[in-house]
């Protein structure tokens, strides 16, 4: 009697701890946490980072400038297919993120971080590749810009702000 209560025990125990990391896991499925809005670090377990410099991703605009209030696009581009995606404009004097998205692809959704459509992420953890945003600037100055994503490959390998060319504000005195 006493070996059956271990063994039931054990397996009510286990059957907790698988369910409760599946749905843990499959929580950032839809999209990052908003745990991830300052540092752009997905909160998975036992995710390895791995260094900016050897990502097989891009993020860039064919703007080199802006005006307030301009739409810029936004184009990721990857070698490699991805789950999951954090992207952000933020200002390079004070890192703090700016503007909202007003385009992204089918396969992400708006996130606030700050303010409502500051962040775009993933909506689904169907592959992904290239893809393509249109980011709005604010109406008043607010300096250069560059663009950040972070990119999760899989629950366990990620890279994290990888960053654009920079994006100056023109019409500046």
């Amino acid at each position: 009697m006493e070996d059956s209560r271990r063994t039931h025990t054990a397996i009510v125990g286990w059957a907790c701890t698988t369910l409760c990391l599946v749905s843990y896991v499959a929580a950032f499925s839809h999209g990052a946490s908003l745990s991830a809005c300052s540092d752009m670090m997905p909160r998975h377990l036992r995710v390895q980072l791995h260094s900016p410099n050897s990502n097989y991703v891009t993020v860039h605009t064919n703007m080199s400038f802006y005006l307030p209030g301009d739409k810029v696009p936004v184009t990721v581009r990857s070698t490699r297919d991805y789950m999951g995606f954090m992207l952000q404009a933020r200002k390079v004097s004070n890192n703090e993120i700016a503007g909202t998205f007003i385009f992204m692809p089918p396969g992400s959704k708006l996130l606030t971080c700050f303010e409502d459509g500051d962040t775009v992420t993933h909506s689904d953890k169907s592959l992904k590749r290239n893809l393509s945003f249109v980011w709005k600037a604010p109406d008043q100055p607010i300096g250069d810009i560059k663009f950040f994503i972070s990119i999760v490959q899989s629950y366990f390998v990620y890279w994290a702000k990888i960053e654009s060319a920079v994006v100056a504000q023109g019409g500046q005195n």
